[in-house]
């Protein structure tokens, strides 16, 4: 057993502290960021923000809602190969969307019949487990780098530099990171594992970093004010699931209640998605999700604008003219400690 004391933080711990700006409008922000990935070689270009492959926000639709303004999707991996295939042929966007899969060998034997089909068109993969510290999930990371060298790969959720850096090395040109912190996700409470997500964004970006590599932010994200926060803290790109849900371009039907419309919004390790998709939780495990309802919010347009400007306004307060400069004028102040210690007074 080992106690680790150094300080770890989470988005409400802190605010970002505002410097002097020469900017006048919010307009004059640029929120595109250019990339060129240390394996794949690809030049990625738009804004770094990525629709969660959660199967009601990984859709279709959120992908051709959101390609008119530089956002990606990351798919959900339930789509049948047939959809997939008819789906990536016939794109003709310009932002990044993500294949998804498991590491299970039925994942595997369905993407290569994928590739064999739509290989050309499919640019990106996610390489989506719960638990990225398995030997297991590393070699998987390998062998689709070593199959596929033309893919820009994203793979995760791994919360440490020391298995970002191994990701990296085994062939991951973004690392995924976040274990616990979802709105829907029930990791924390069920296993007590997790990590802080800010610390855990700030440890991996400079891992990530040191050896030419990217890091996706993958959740805990509630309000634009995160999304500063994370990119403050060295994220490259962040995926929302929470945030984008409850759209019309999200999976699933309206449920009335009480005169008030939702939309079920639920994680992929819950009841709810493994009743759905695995014929119920194996009895050798237990869920780590839940389901919600998510008040209906109609077309994810406005939820987009609000996201985006909420980050161009954070870069007009410290003075960042482009998005990939907010990490280096950003100084984070700790907020919490300084409140409870006022309620502790009162």
């Amino acid at each position: 057993m080992h106690i680790e004391e150094s300080l770890k933080l989470d988005f409400k711990d802190v605010l970002i502290r505002p410097k002097r700006s020469t900017l006048t409008s919010r307009a004059q922000v640029e929120l595109e960021r250019e990339f060129i990935f240390r394996h794949s070689q690809r030049h990625y270009r738009g804004v770094p923000v990525i629709a969660a492959n959660m199967d009601t926000t990984g859709t279709l639709e959120m992908a051709n809602a959101l390609e008119p303004h530089g956002l990606s999707v990351a798919l959900h991996k339930h789509y049948d190969v047939e959809t997939l295939v008819r789906f990536f042929t016939g794109l003709q966007n310009k932002s990044a969307v993500f294949y998804s899969m498991g590491i299970t060998p039925a994942d595997y034997e369905k993407f290569t019949t994928v590739m064999k089909q739509a290989g050309s068109a499919i640019e990106y993969v996610c390489i989506d487990v719960a638990n990225g510290y398995t030997e297991t999930f590393i070699e998987f990371v390998k062998k689709v780098r070593q199959t596929y060298p033309q893919l820009t790969i994203m793979a995760g959720n791994v919360v440490t530099g020391d298995i970002t850096e191994e990701l990296i090395l085994a062939g991951a040109d973004i690392v995924k990171v976040g274990i616990g912190p979802g709105s829907v996700c029930t990791t924390r409470k069920m296993t007590g594992v997790g990590y802080p997500q800010l610390s855990a964004i700030i440890e991996c970006a400079d891992a990530a970093h040191g050896l030419g590599g990217q890091i996706c932010a993958d959740g805990g994200c509630v309000v634009p004010g995160d999304l500063a926060k994370a990119f403050g803290g060295g994220a490259d790109f962040i995926m929302l699931g929470g945030m984008l849900a409850g759209h019309d371009e999200c999976a699933g039907d309206l449920v009335e209640r009480d005169g008030q419309q939702y939309k079920r919004f639920y994680g992929m390790s819950s009841k709810a998605a493994m009743d759905k998709y695995a014929g119920g939780v194996a009895k050798y495990r237990a869920s780590e999700g839940k389901e919600v309802l998510v008040p209906y919010r109609g077309p994810v347009e406005q939820t987009v604008q609000d996201i985006l400007g909420g980050v161009r306004s954070a870069c007009t307060y410290v003075g960042a003219h482009k998005l990939k400069e907010l990490t280096k004028r950003t100084t984070f102040v700790r907020v919490t400690q300084q409140l409870n210690e006022s309620l502790g007074k009162s």
